[in-house]
């Protein structure tokens, strides 16, 4: 059995590489051969109309965010932990909410931006008005993509709101109610193979984000069966192998779904908790091959 790890060609995010030199060194405690590869101008594409094999294996743990890749390689046969359709849901906040919608799960109220490709266009202040008397003050603004804490924004008046709807215009985004109840504080729930693994909270005094690279400190937690059954909801509907799902506090402690990470790093959880999650993440891929 052999397999690939696929990583950004630039070697961004640093802690992703981090990951995957984890995962190869304990697949290779269960005899498992892969190797690290970027998708830096790789053949990735179509020769003839058709796609070939890019790369020669059995497998591929995909740690980037090129869905053209990922496409390819499922398309060329390859198994892809997690699949393209489940990136590609995580990768979008949007996405993510709408494939949980319905689900059963505690999600804040949230309104997607409309589409605009016209930069001389003008924002709908009708309309965004409207969205921030759904939503009420303070209200978090995200941008469709980005990770570790970009592009999420809190506007406490509409001048705040006003700016960031200017701002982000051209660039798909959403509003989302504001929870006051434990400000920059998360749980970053690690789910593999469906089942809960372990989690860690999050706090930052100095942002209502709480990511460790905005300056967030993780300890452990022990979560409820709510929070935990909650994680392994997510990763069920959306159809992921391996997730870390952050999940905001709400009123009488119940948990909402904040985001979902189809690759959530791991050098401070395992730090936090003690808990291999390379070799957990390891052994599903091999049981499930």
């Amino acid at each position: 059995m052999k397999g690939i790890i696929c990583v950004n060609p630039f070697g961004e995010p640093k802690e992703s590489v981090y990951f995957a030199q984890r995962l190869k060194q304990e697949l290779a405690g269960f005899g498992v051969e892969t190797r690290i590869v970027d998708n830096g101008y790789t053949e990735n594409g179509l020769i003839d109309g058709k796609i070939g094999k890019i790369f020669s294996c059995d497998f591929a743990v995909f740690f980037d965010k090129d869905k053209y890749l990922s496409a390819c390689l499922e398309k060329s046969g390859i198994r892809l932990f997690n699949t393209h359709a489940a990136i590609r849901k995580c990768d979008d906040k949007a996405e993510t909410y709408i494939a949980l919608a319905g689900a059963g799960l505690n999600i804040p109220d949230t309104l997607f931006a409309p589409v605009c490709y016209n930069a001389f266009s003008c924002v709908d202040e009708d309309g965004l008005k409207k969205i921030a008397a759904k939503l009420g003050y303070p209200l978090i603004v995200k941008e469709s993509f980005g990770s570790m804490g970009k592009g999420v924004y809190k506007a406490d008046d509409y001048a705040a709101l006003l700016t960031l709807a200017k701002d982000l215009k051209l660039k798909p985004h959403l509003y989302q109610r504001y929870l006051p109840y434990k400000s920059g504080v998360d749980v970053r729930m690690i789910v593999v193979g469906g089942k809960f693994l372990c989690a860690m909270m999050r706090e930052n005094d100095k942002d209502f984000r709480s990511n460790i690279a905005l300056g967030g400190k993780g300890k452990p937690y022990l979560p409820s069966e709510e929070f935990i059954l909650t994680a392994e909801k997510c990763a069920q509907v959306l159809g992921l192998d391996y997730c870390g799902v952050d999940l905001l506090f709400g009123e009488n402690e119940k948990p909402y779904v904040c985001e979902v990470n189809s690759n959530a790093f791991i050098t401070e959880i395992e730090k936090i908790t003690g808990v291999n999650v390379a070799k957990s993440y390891a052994e599903h891929i091999v049981k499930s091959l």
